[in-house]
């Protein structure tokens, strides 16, 4: 292959990450890891050996270095993120090489195809501070689950949070109804149902319906579909990488989607009616989720039976207590029409209830704090 082949676009250009740089003259590798930049959504640039511009080197977000290019890849400045990759399974001096180049790791084609797919991604993503994730799941059914989610991933955006709001309920409705966005333009849950590689964060965020300064994955209008685990532990993992804050709302039963959803939690939240059949409901639904997760805390929602308070139900669950969420007026009404979604009054009960949960769930390093 004569010549060289560089890609036009420069570190910050467009969408604003480099993808890795790739150094090699044997055309069956170059074409393989071309694929394989490909299908991690990232656009290299190709030297047949190390480039005369310094920074194409030091600044890639990694360097792959072909066998055939090692020897003349030595002197260059060492630095993280170099690998030496190949395909001959049992080659003696591959370790010499990598040595010789600072490289980190040694990886063998095609056995090291899927690893590498993920280190390109996560590469060109950029590895940052993941999302704080939050799950809501509603103790009985019409318990509020959908409305508080929506009203903290609206609040969130609101503050300035990259936010991405996930319905994890096939049979909820569709949280886009809740935004009167059902319209919009972009992917929904049927697109990604049967995933089960890598989905790039960027393209994910870029390619759901943008409601309220947030991007939000709901359901479409059609037949129901299964989300494979796969598929579900992907989809979250890709939103999570992006920083900032995830909201899913959840079903209450716990199938292995569900499952996997709740692995990726930084933290639950159970809405419990103020009624004693709502908390006999919840103790099996936290019971369940607690299975999987270990931070489920309790948000109660009045009017409360007789003899209850909110203290005395998260009690009863034997879970920590957020609060007691407040009644808005006017919001079923504005909610059934799509003309405002839940946290949407800036100044109304319930985005305050959401910010200070914010406010006060979020240590000054992004953690989720009791």
């Amino acid at each position: 292959m004569a010549g060289s082949m560089t890609s036009d676009r420069s570190p910050g250009a467009e969408e604003g990450r480099a993808g890795p740089l790739i150094v090699t003259e044997d055309a069956e590798l170059l074409d393989d890891l071309l694929r394989l930049c490909a299908a991690a959504g990232a656009e290299p640039e190709v030297h047949h050996t190390v480039p005369e511009r310094k920074a194409s080197w030091e600044e890639a977000p990694l360097v792959l270095v072909g066998d055939d290019a090692a020897a003349r890849c030595r002197g260059a400045a060492r630095r993280r993120g170099v690998l030496l990759v190949g395909r001959d399974q049992d080659d003696p001096d591959v370790w010499r090489r990598a040595v010789e180049i600072g490289a980190e790791s040694v990886l063998r084609l095609p056995d090291a195809e899927s690893w590498l797919v993920d280190r390109i991604a996560d590469a060109a993503e950029g590895v940052g501070r993941q999302a704080v994730t939050v799950g809501v799941i509603g103790g009985r059914g019409g318990a509020g689950a959908s409305t508080l989610a929506c009203a903290l991933g609206v609040t969130a955006a609101r503050a300035g949070r990259r936010t991405v709001l996930i319905d994890g309920d096939p049979l909820g409705g569709g949280l886009d109804v809740l935004f009167g966005g059902e319209q919009e333009a972009g992917r929904r849950w049927p697109d990604f149902a049967a995933s089960k590689g890598r989905v790039a964060g960027g393209a994910l965020e870029e390619s759901l319906p943008r409601l309220h300064e947030l991007r939000l994955l709901s359901w479409d209008r059609g037949d129901a579909v299964v989300v494979r685990p796969e598929a579900m532990r992907s989809v979250l993992a890709a939103a999570r990488r992006g920083g900032g804050v995830v909201v899913v709302d959840l079903p209450r039963r716990v199938d292995e989607a569900v499952a996997e959803a709740l692995a990726q939690l930084d933290v639950g939240l159970l809405v419990v009616p103020a009624e004693l059949r709502a908390v006999a409901a919840a103790r099996r639904v936290a019971s369940m989720v607690g299975m999987v997760l270990r931070d489920l805390r309790v948000v109660v929602r009045g009017p409360y039976a007789p003899g209850l308070d909110d203290r005395w139900i998260a009690d009863a669950l034997r879970l920590p207590l957020v609060g007691e969420l407040p009644l808005e007026p006017g919001l079923s009404d504005a909610r059934d029409q799509g003309a405002m979604p839940p946290g949407a009054r800036a100044r109304g009960p319930l985005a305050g209830f959401c910010t200070a949960f914010w406010e006060q769930a979020l240590a000054g390093d992004g953690s989720v704090v009791s």
